[in-house]
């Protein structure tokens, strides 16, 4: 018998009680009933990004709060400064491009995060520049970029900073109000524990400005109108009622948790990845910022990443990703967010241990495993 992990940075796995709330029967989205659920979950999702200000809940991927945020923000034209440093900063400056923005773009070498004096530098040399665009955390290259720091950079300026926070909502401290970050967005399929389906957007006040005077064209991406209907505890169209329904649940059981525990939950399971591949003489993708989120490794000489991820999904039935782009088959990537708790590492680890030996790699089985259990048991004190 072979039993499945789900150790992806995306989907990650989905708690039971948000499972039992999705199987419910399906209520109608314009009725008192569901409008009681949408409202408790707007509040819930407040709570999570750290804002007093709307979260809007979009039925998309998180892809879909990204474009929304272009073209909600800004007009033909205009002028970005995109931090692109894997996959999907180069997907900001992509959507940026297709809506005819002019993008001033920042490339970081893959596995290290950016420098904010070369942010200011360039927003210097480019006194138009309407907003800057990252990732909290790049999921393709497992790096935390210093967002309090960016963030800085634009709070008394006529410039937005949106940050990408899809794989660190929930995951690292990312006080939204208190930073001063403009557009946090993130998705269902990380750290809040659902499926796929939903994308989240919140915007400050300045950000609304912006809102009134862009005109890059939109329909089903309205922020404006989401935003109305919000206040109506509703949505502009047909919402993916089950997975907000699930969302309550999931998000309920963060705050359950508290959010200052959840984020040294996630900050254990990250520390303890990172020593048990050092422990077992494993190269670190980014070993100055690591992510929260998920944390990249360099397969040793000799062994193929692409048949070991696929040995590992296929016949160990533990499911990690491996490398994007000139990466690929070079690394592979833990994840360690959202319902995901001790013993989840164990396996993780136990499993990459085993992987590697039988991919012909030589090394101390055990040695990984142990050198995690040393911090993992730091939340039983």
């Amino acid at each position: 018998m072979k039993k499945n992990y789900l150790l992806a940075p995306g989907p990650t796995p989905v708690p039971e009680r948000a499972l039992l709330a999705m199987a419910a029967p399906v209520i109608h989205h314009r009725t008192p009933q569901f409008s009681a659920i949408f409202k408790e979950t707007a509040e819930l999702l407040r709570y999570v990004f750290q804002t007093k200000g709307d979260v809007l809940m979009l039925s998309a991927s998180g892809t879909g709060a990204m474009e929304g945020s272009i073209v909600n923000l800004f007009s033909p034209g205009d002028e970005v400064i995109v931090i692109n440093g894997g996959k999907f900063g180069e997907r900001w400056g992509q959507i940026s491009e297709k809506y005819g923005l002019k993008v001033h773009w920042i490339k970081v070498e893959w596995g290290d995060a950016v420098d904010p004096a070369t942010v200011a530098k360039l927003m210097g040399e480019n006194p138009n520049v309407k907003g800057i665009l990252c990732q909290a955390s790049e999921t393709s290259t497992t790096v935390q970029h210093p967002v309090e720091e960016l963030a800085k950079l634009t709070k008394d300026k006529d410039c937005l900073l949106i940050v990408d926070g899809i794989t660190a909502v929930g995951v690292a401290d990312m006080p939204m109000d208190k930073w001063g970050i403009d557009v946090l967005v993130s998705g269902s399929q990380k750290a809040l524990m659902l499926p796929p389906g939903l994308a989240f957007a919140a915007l400050s006040d300045k950000a609304w400005k912006f809102n009134e005077t862009s005109t890059c064209p939109r329909y089903y991406f309205d922020f404006a109108k989401e935003r109305k209907n919000l206040h109506k505890d509703t949505s502009a169209y047909t919402p993916a009622v089950g997975l907000i329904t699930g969302l309550r649940e999931s998000l309920l059981m963060i705050k359950e948790e508290g959010l200052e525990n959840t984020f040294k939950r996630h900050d254990r399971l990250a520390r303890a990845a990172r020593a048990a591949m050092t422990a077992l003489g494993l190269k670190l993708l980014a070993p100055e910022n690591p992510s929260f989120a998920t944390t990249g490794v360099y397969v040793p000489e000799g062994v193929d990443g692409a048949k070991f991820v696929k040995y590992m999904r296929d016949t160990m039935g533990v499911t990690m990703a491996g490398g994007q782009d000139h990466l690929k088959g070079k690394i592979f990537r833990i994840a360690h967010l959202g319902y995901v708790a001790t013993f989840d590492m164990i396996i993780a680890v136990a499993a990459i241990e085993m992987g590697l030996t039988k991919c012909g790699h030589t090394l101390e089985v055990g040695k990984g495993v142990a050198a995690a259990e040393l911090i993992l048991m730091e939340g039983y004190e």
